[in-house]
């Protein structure tokens, strides 16, 4: 199975601009640049991009191990937070923190724990990543 997107650039990196379209065409032409990345400019960016992806892969995750373990979540709520650090002369993704809150009808809080940290590891998206992946994770009663 894969999966495809494209980007499209025009200029030098500043005063350049983009778009990213994915082949389901849930982005179409979505504009993306320097100020949307580094600034507070429109559009979007790959770290948001990745921190979507981390979100929904790992609760994705989460959901099929709650299940392998009996126990079916009523609510998986993600937040991703990538990192963009400076090292060197070069940036580099240094960690992607998830921020879970989950509503799991059965599961004690130590249960819930182990499989939200299996997840973490487990997910096809943490996998990817050579970046430091931390959770925060609590569960609703």
């Amino acid at each position: 199975m894969g999966k495809k997107a494209s980007a499209h650039w025009s200029g030098g990196l500043k005063d350049g601009n983009g778009t990213i379209s994915t082949e389901t065409g849930v982005l179409q032409s979505a504009p993306y640049g320097f100020k949307s990345r580094f600034e507070s400019g429109p559009g979007t960016n790959p770290e948001e991009l990745i921190a979507a992806a981390h979100a929904g892969c790992f609760s994705m995750a989460l959901s099929l191990m709650l299940e392998q373990a009996g126990l079916k979540a009523e609510s998986i709520d993600t937040q991703a937070e990538v990192t963009l650090t400076k090292v060197g002369e070069a940036f580099e993704i240094t960690q992607s923190h998830l921020t879970l809150s989950a509503r799991v009808p059965g599961a004690n809080e130590a249960k819930f724990m182990e499989i939200a940290n299996a997840a973490k590891a487990g997910c096809p998206v943490s996998k990817l990543m050579k970046a430091k992946i931390t959770l925060d994770a609590k569960m609703q009663s």
